[in-house]
């Protein structure tokens, strides 16, 4: 990995923070925003490096050099941006579900929108088989956000594998980890254990996402190296048929109560103009051409790289 200026880690970290803001929302993925920024690669790559080898390269050949075969730099950047991101623009996202929620919406759903031709674009050859993953993947993606929700459940060994699909649908871009965990009936059980410092539970389910984070990265760079474009195609997909979670307009059908948060588990999508109440329309519309500008202006600067 070629030296980096301090301003590039600056621009890493800015990346992390626009990752951590996705997060943050149950629908849309950090790893859609990685994606267009130029650093999924990357992100996957050094993930990939974390094994029992550095432990060697450690002893072997210092710290130093075990810090720099991680690509730690970039990673602390990135992290450090996600982490400030979320305790900072946690309790803002959460204010603009519940009072502007179409707004917000509309705005994540251009930015998603021009992701798509941006992960299509780095499709080199296309064929039938390079459609028809991008159609499997759609379907997929589109079946998942309207999946009923599992009942709560608080048993160990399936806190681990929340966990870690969890992770692993962070990571993947156009599928929320958050949304699915309450898919899988454990939104409630995390947020509990957090507030309760229940540290067994949390210590569950971060070692599931550990396990599915590293796990996971490791089938995402053998399929980026075998079948580079068939996985982009996937990937794309992916993020279509997400679109359907984040359309802005909908008509909820169920709701639960998590803590102090009251979030739909069962919505419909339907059109702006049989919307009851106030459609927004027009603020949609800007906000969503905003997005979709904001994603040509982060891969024009990564391109700049």
């Amino acid at each position: 990995m070629a030296d980096r200026k301090p301003i590039h880690y600056l621009v890493i970290a800015l990346k992390g923070m626009a990752m951590g803001a996705a997060d943050v929302v149950p629908g849309v993925s950090g790893g859609t925003i990685a994606f267009i920024s130029g650093i999924y690669e990357e992100l996957i790559t050094a993930i990939n490096n974390i094994n029992l080898g550095l432990i060697k390269v450690w002893r072997k050949e210092g710290f130093k050099a075990m810090w720099r075969s991680l690509n730690g730099n970039f990673l602390l950047a990135l992290f450090s941006g996600i982490a400030i991101s979320v305790v900072s623009l946690a309790k803002f996202i959460s204010w603009l579900l519940a009072n502007q929620p179409i707004l917000l919406w509309s705005f994540f759903f251009g930015l998603v929108v021009a992701s798509i031709y941006f992960v299509g674009k780095a499709i080199e050859r296309w064929s039938l088989a390079t459609l028809l993953i991008l159609l499997f993947g759609a379907v997929l993606a589109y079946y998942i956000t309207t999946l009923p929700p599992i009942e709560n459940t608080a048993s160990l060994p399936f806190l681990f594998l929340s966990g870690a699909l969890a992770v692993c649908a962070m990571i993947l871009p156009g599928i929320s980890g958050a949304f699915i965990l309450v898919l899988l009936g454990s939104y409630k059980t995390a947020l509990d254990a957090v507030h309760e410092k229940d540290l067994l539970l949390i210590a569950t389910l971060g070692a599931g996402a550990i396990f599915g984070l590293l796990s996971f990265a490791r089938l995402l760079k053998w399929m980026f190296n075998h079948f580079k474009n068939l996985t982009l195609a996937l990937l794309t997909g992916f993020i279509l048929g997400s679109l359907n979670k984040i359309w802005p307009w909908k008509e909820v059908l169920e709701t639960k109560v998590f803590g102090d948060k009251i979030i739909p588990v069962r919505e419909e999508s339907i059109s702006p103009f049989s919307f009851e109440g106030d459609p927004q329309f027009v603020s949609a519309l800007l906000l969503a051409l905003l997005g979709f500008s904001l994603i040509f202006i982060l891969e024009r600067l990564a391109s700049k790289k």
